[in-house]
């Protein structure tokens, strides 16, 4: 279908409906209206980069930004390099080009923060028309031109007299909408200017309309950036820095610097731990202007015991500034940042023991996922790394010291159910069920030769407990017996030992993998009939079984196996084996439970009936 009157072939422009684009600026591009503020002052910032490559000559701070806001009006001033009446046609009229893609200052383009020439857009979406007065640097004696776009599409532009703008430069205000108080307020205004222009290399200065001079929004550069009379006197400013960024005192501060990409800053140690793989988002400044405060991507997920403050020349923005791009230079620059993290773990390793204690107590397991994966902090930090073992809280090389044989578990639940019987009869063993234990106690003898690993296993823990003797072994029998038929429900074997601590009446070996291997086949065996079930119950004959040990130097076992009525034998057997299994803290499946409850009413049946 054509146009009346339009040949066919003929080639027509987009009719772009500016308000349909402003709101999907607002719902998509951009996370808030308050983004406005950090597009004028890029804009700004820009402008007079390109006022330096003009004159390059000019002293440092001769060329400004003014902000003024007095809950009516928001407007920004810069002495930067100005709009001739052709620019505003072409920059400020047609929608995704921008002034820095201009032939003129192509080369110079690394130099400016914004590249997507989307910007004024923003502006939109807090007014309903902005008013721009520019005078341009590039042409002399250059009339003043003043242009005003409405968010309806239209907009005017016109030249004025030299008087209506007298200095080189650009001046921007919007008028702000009644909804968009929030954002346009003074006060509002100048925390957000300090929010997103702290950093900037340029003076900016507010003015909230009481007649006062213009309060700086960037006083001093960062702390980084600054000469300090000692290296404490700089150690201090960066943690104050820090500090005053995030909230917290940092338990110490790493200085960031990668010259190949213009990037400078601090990571700042966090003094507590935080939750496996929970990772901070860090604030990151592109050439002085603020970008994210969680840009998680500028570091790897180990690094979870820091948070950033950097500020970037050659980092690439997405389109709405508010992330990195992900590219090769975003890569190398995490793999620099995290060789940073892992010299100061070194250099604190070697030198500094009590920071280094304070560190690895907060962040060990920040530093057990490194060392997983890097032989050098491996070597640096195993020994000194603390581990859940039979004698407490240790490092590896303390325990390796008495017990030169190491088990580790391969679980937290085995732990709890070996740790006291393995204590007592001398073993060493180590938790290896948390996050990246079991690995490491693995590695330990690269470290430290001459010591052995393995995993603990149920055959090696009761090889460990001394066997009752002869007489004593056919005296319970008959109880033995009653207890496994009672407890085969289970998929469990009843044996009689001697093993310290006496006060434990019952030792309960099963494995997370045996229990799940046997609930498989169980499961398996119901729904299947036949052939394939006799071949599953076979094979489920054949799953790993539970052992509950009893223990014959514990009193209330001892009267246990002189039980000679089945019904009260069964009984004991079973709340034994329900303590057990509450001493291992191992989640109780719901026929233990029941089990527990079941026995604990029959015994009081049982005690009830006696005494009447």
């Amino acid at each position: 279908m054509t146009l009346p009157d339009t040949p066919p072939g003929t080639d027509r422009t987009f009719q772009v409906d500016l308000r349909g684009l402003v709101d999907l600026l607002s719902h998509h591009l951009y996370s808030s209206p308050r983004v406005y503020l950090r597009e004028l002052l890029q804009n700004a910032v820009d402008a007079l980069t390109a006022r330096h490559g003009l004159e390059p000559a000019a002293p440092a701070g001769a060329f400004g930004i003014r902000l003024y806001a007095d809950g009516s009006a928001v407007r920004i001033e810069d002495d930067g390099v100005g709009l001739t009446e052709a620019d505003v046609h072409t920059f400020l009229a047609t929608i995704g080009r921008s002034s820095k893609r201009a032939d003129r200052i192509a080369e110079q383009r690394a130099d400016f923060i914004g590249q997507f020439g989307i910007g004024l857009l923003s502006c939109f979406l807090v007014a309903d028309e902005i008013h721009v007065l520019s005078r341009s640097a590039r042409t002399p004696d250059a009339p003043v031109v003043e242009w005003r776009g409405r968010g309806d599409g239209s907009y005017t532009v016109r030249t004025l007299p030299a008087s209506a703008h007298p200095r080189t430069g650009t001046t921007v205000t919007l008028t702000p909408r009644a909804d968009a108080g929030e954002w346009t307020r003074p006060a509002q205004v100048h925390a957000l200017a300090r929010h997103f222009g702290s950093l900037l290399r340029h003076p900016v200065t507010f003015d909230d309309g009481t007649g006062g001079t213009g309060a700086p929004v960037n006083p001093e550069p960062a702390p980084w950036a600054r000469d300090h009379p000692t290296p404490g006197a700089r150690s201090r400013a960066l943690a104050a820095y820090g500090e005053d960024v995030f909230g917290f005192t940092p338990l110490d501060t790493v200085e960031l610097d990668l010259p190949a990409v213009g990037l400078k800053g601090i990571a700042c140690v966090l003094p507590e731990a935080v939750p496996a793989g929970r990772r901070h988002g860090h604030r990151v400044h592109v050439k002085g202007m603020l970008l994210s405060e969680q840009a998680e991507e500028i570091l790897p997920e180990w690094a979870f015991f820091v948070r950033c403050v950097v500020d970037a020349e050659s980092l690439r923005p997405t389109a709405s500034r508010e992330a990195l791009y992900e590219d090769d230079t975003l890569a190398a620059v995490r793999d620099a940042l995290a060789e940073r993290l892992r010299a100061w773990i070194a250099r604190t390793a070697a030198s500094d023991p009590d920071l280094l204690g304070r560190f690895l107590q907060a962040h060990h397991l920040a530093v057990k996922s490194l060392a997983v994966h890097d032989d050098e902090i491996l070597r640096m930090l195993l020994p000194w790394l603390p581990f859940e073992t039979t004698a407490g809280h240790a490092t590896l090389d303390e325990f390796a010291r008495t017990h030169p044989t190491v088990l580790v578990t391969s679980s937290v639940e085995e732990f709890r159910q070996v740790a006291a019987i393995a204590s007592a009869a001398g073993l060493g063993v180590v938790n290896g069920g948390y996050t990246y234990d079991r690995e490491l106690v693995h590695r330990l003898p690269e470290i430290r030769p001459g010591t052995s690993v393995a995993d603990l296993d149920p055959a090696t823990l009761t090889a460990h407990l001394d066997p009752v003797d002869r007489e004593t072994e056919l005296a319970a029998a008959a109880y033995l017996a009653q207890a496994r038929d009672a407890l085969a429900v289970f998929d469990c074997d009843v044996a009689l030992r001697t093993f310290q601590p006496a006060s434990a009446p019952a030792l309960l070996l099963d494995s997370r993998e045996a229990r799940h291997e046997r609930t498989r086949s169980q499961l398996a065996r119901e729904q299947q009939g036949g052939l394939w079930g006799d071949i599953l119950g076979h094979l489920r004959q054949e799953a790993p079984r539970a052992q509950l040990i009893l223990n014959q130097l514990n009193p209330l076992v001892r009267t246990a196996v002189a039980i000679y009525e089945p019904e009260l034998a069964r009984t004991s057997a079973e709340a034994l084996y329900g303590q057990a299994a509450m001493l291992s803290r191992r989640p109780l499946r719901p026929a233990e439970s029941s089990l527990i409850n079941r026995s604990f009413l029959d015994l009081l049946a049982h005690a009830l009936r006696k005494d009447s």
